[in-house]
């Protein structure tokens, strides 16, 4: 049986019915893995001991019909930025090359409980800084339609993953677009749910205000099944906030592994698709300035057209503060990771430099111990929180982030839905954003209002441009609507809009 086109929840549905076996999966999950890893490097650990010991007990829960949820058994692989209990996560770096967990992330926990296989740990840019995954200690990854291009990042790994056939969902983190743009290069759904929603506890910050665990897979059904077991409200995370009513959720992937379209009920029914009757949907109206790819233009515009012929009213939505808020990220985000990775001194874990002198022990571990780009993002944080400048650059970049949330809430009372491009451009090649990291930066415009602002916002694939390469669009809603985002995304896919890459 070929399991590649499968998605989660599919696969879930035969493993239940007992038509394959969990470790028949694995077996092919592991061929597919040996196939390409080599060439793409999605992982920098794989687990494959444990992930079998794993599938002896999940396979057993089947046998007895004791099955903890429809997506036990399916195998996921998890950015290697959040922690799992006695298997290395060195989140990208050679402070943490040998660092190995003694308990697991909120999210980890909740998904094992769920009775899914954790494969490995992904490769992503070092500390999660970075829009290729070419910065990390362990090398780059490379794009599984073209490996010439990048994949993405900084969850470049756990994109490819999930897009080459080596794991049918993966988790990965998003700070300022680190999910939906390795998902658009790659051609898989990346969404980043509401800020809090998804436990952070466990995760290796960057930017703690930022930050948020969000999911790749082959469809949105699988993204909504990912969040409703995942969506909890967590005691060990002071900013987890759970959703008021995660069990709307399960509407989604019923639906979608319902074997008749007739039974799938009034959410999803062809003939109800006029649930876009009268939504708002607002596209993003041209920035000057911004050069967008003909290929991304043109999918959005196509998106918007099905929309308006499910009945919603489409208008153009001309932002103000966007350009901004780029530069107000790039401020924040700085910052929070200068006094985050400050604990990497040498004495706590880690890598460690013996010094006579206990600076010069600081000195020699962290320069060993920092690769380039995370160097240069840690002085410009110190630098705008430094007592000269704290008003003139982070004080302000505070205001410009109040501006823009308040600008997008005005936006979400005239619209229901956002959408625009994911990035400026189809993954580029190897290489290319490394000679020019401002060019890289500017890359996350579209996507860093969503984490600024802490509002969820999905990827969703549309085709290949010219080059065959493949191309997403940006479905944003505001705080909460995670559901409403989620049913969106389903309704895209089931209307055609949606032309997830399958090649392996």
């Amino acid at each position: 049986m070929n399991f590649s086109d499968m998605t989660a929840l599919q696969l879930g549905q035969y493993l239940h019915q007992k038509e394959i076996a969990v470790g028949e999966v694995l077996d092919a999950v592991f061929e597919q893995i040996d196939k390409r890893e080599e060439e793409l490097h999605c992982y920098i650990t794989l687990d494959r001991e444990g992930v079998y010991r794993q599938a002896e007990r999940i396979q057993s829960c089947i046998l007895t019909g004791e099955i903890p949820s429809p997506l036990a058994g399916v195998p996921i692989s998890v950015k290697d930025n959040l922690c799992t209990k006695g298997l290395r996560t060195t989140c990208g770096t050679a402070m943490l090359e040998n660092f190995v967990p003694p308990y697991d992330a909120s999210v980890v926990e909740r998904l094992r409980e769920a009775g899914m296989l954790i494969i490995g740990k992904t490769n992503m840019d070092e500390f999660a800084m970075g829009s290729t995954t070419e910065t990390s200690y362990f090398g780059v990854t490379r794009n599984p339609t073209d490996p010439s291009h990048v994949p993405g990042g900084s969850s470049g790994g756990s994109a490819a993953s999930v897009a080459a056939g080596e794991a049918f969902a993966a988790l990965g983190t998003d700070t300022g677009g680190s999910v939906r743009q390795p998902a658009a290069y790659c051609g898989v759904y990346g969404f980043k749910p509401t800020y809090g929603t998804v436990s952070r506890y466990g995760l290796i910050a960057y930017a703690s205000s930022l930050d948020q665990v969000g999911f790749f897979t082959k469809d949105a059904a699988d993204s909504a099944a990912l969040m409703q077991y995942t969506c909890i409200r967590d005691r060990k995370d002071a900013t987890s906030v759970g959703l008021s009513d995660p069990g709307m959720l399960e509407k989604i992937w019923k639906a979608a592994i319902s074997k008749e379209r007739q039974n799938q009920g009034e959410l999803f029914d062809e003939s109800t698709a006029n649930r876009m009757k009268g939504k708002r949907i607002g596209i993003l109206k041209e920035i000057p300035g911004v050069n967008v790819a003909p290929a991304i233009q043109k999918a959005v515009r196509e998106v918007g057209a099905i929309f308006e012929g499910m009945g919603a009213e489409v208008e153009e939505y001309e932002p103000t503060m966007w350009e901004y808020g780029l530069c107000a990220y790039y401020t924040i985000a700085p910052a929070e990771a200068s006094s985050n990775l400050g604990r990497y001194d040498g004495v706590k874990y880690g890598l460690r430099k013996d010094r006579e002198e206990l600076h010069d022990m600081y000195l020699a571990t962290r320069t060993a111990g920092f690769g380039e780009e995370v160097r240069r993002r840690i002085l410009l944080g110190t630098f705008v929180l430094s007592r000269s400048y704290y008003d003139a650059y982070y004080q302000k970049a505070m205001k410009v982030r109040r501006l823009l949330t308040d600008e997008l809430g005005r936006a979400f009372g005239r619209f229901d839905l956002l959408l625009g491009p994911v990035s400026q451009q189809t993954a580029p090649k190897l290489g290319v954003c490394l000679q020019d990291p401002v060019q890289m930066y500017l890359g996350d415009l579209f996507t860093t209002p969503a984490n600024m602002a802490g509002m969820p916002a999905i990827s969703i694939p549309c085709g290949c441009d010219e080059k065959g390469l493949p191309v997403g669009v940006q479905l944003m809603a505001d705080r909460f609507r995670d559901k409403e985002l989620l049913q969106t995304a389903y309704l895209c896919e089931r209307k055609g809009i949606s032309c997830r890459n399958t090649k392996q």
